[in-house]
């Protein structure tokens, strides 16, 4: 699933097609795709995970869900799901969640939960973590209303950066801890970014996928944790477990 940081790239490398009009539409969607035909492009937005192609009156929402994937000026082998095709190129969509929201964006939107956002209120996300005490903060990195934006692999290197276990309770973790939990999904979040872009993020994973602490130089657990079941990779000697 594509996290915070990857859905900026693309924000960032289909803006030649802002402004543009849609020549044509094509793909397996079943949106009413001749809707989009001869409309032209405001802008690009991306929240969270979301991408957003904005029209005049309405909005195209992108989720990439587990397998989503997409192509400009290039196709591949597998059905596209969506494509926009400009006088000047084309953007290709597959496997992805696609819906019309109508209106102006901002009402369907929060800016201020995205970390990627200029708009990011990191003393709001603290204020929200007061009313979830009893969640494991595994689950709480991925809460999307909180951390817009933060996926599975930034979890995982976050909780690893600040020496805490993914199955620790969100009310048990000590202010500093929070402070820094919040301060990293920014942080950490931009270095994805600037990682992705020079095609060299796996090379700075240090908990993710990984088998080794390398602080400890012992085996790191890997385990589906918190309600969401998703994968934790964490090392049970130096992140502490706050229950």
């Amino acid at each position: 699933m594509p996290e915070g940081p990857s859905i900026v790239i693309l924000k960032e490398e289909v803006q030649g097609f802002s402004g543009q009009p849609v020549i044509s539409v094509s793909g397996n969607s079943q949106i009413d795709k001749s809707r989009l035909l001869n409309q032209t492009v405001i802008a690009f937005k991306s929240w969270g995970k979301h991408f957003l192609i904005c029209f005049a009156g309405f909005t195209l929402r992108i989720h990439f869900l587990l397998f989503g994937s997409y192509r400009i000026n290039a196709r591949k082998e597998t059905p596209v799901r969506l494509n926009l095709t400009f006088s000047n190129g084309e953007l290709n969509l597959y496997a992805c969640s696609i819906n019309y929201l109508e209106g102006d964006i901002n009402t369907h939107y929060d800016w201020t939960v995205d970390v990627m956002n200029a708009d990011w209120d990191p003393v709001k996300a603290r204020r929200t973590l007061d009313t979830i005490p009893d969640k494991m903060i595994c689950d709480t990195l991925l809460e999307q209303d909180i951390f817009a934006g933060v996926g599975n692999i930034i979890k995982n290197e976050i909780l690893y950066r600040v020496y805490v276990h993914p199955e620790s309770l969100t009310g048990k973790l000590p202010e500093m801890k929070i402070r820094e939990i919040i301060e990293q999904a920014q942080i950490y979040s931009f270095e994805f970014l600037a990682w992705k872009k020079q095609y060299e993020l796996k090379k700075h994973w240090l908990a993710h996928t990984k088998t080794l602490c390398v602080r400890c130089n012992l085996p790191l657990s890997r385990k589906k944790t918190g309600v969401k079941k998703r994968r934790s990779f964490f090392c049970e000697n130096c992140q502490t477990l706050y229950r």
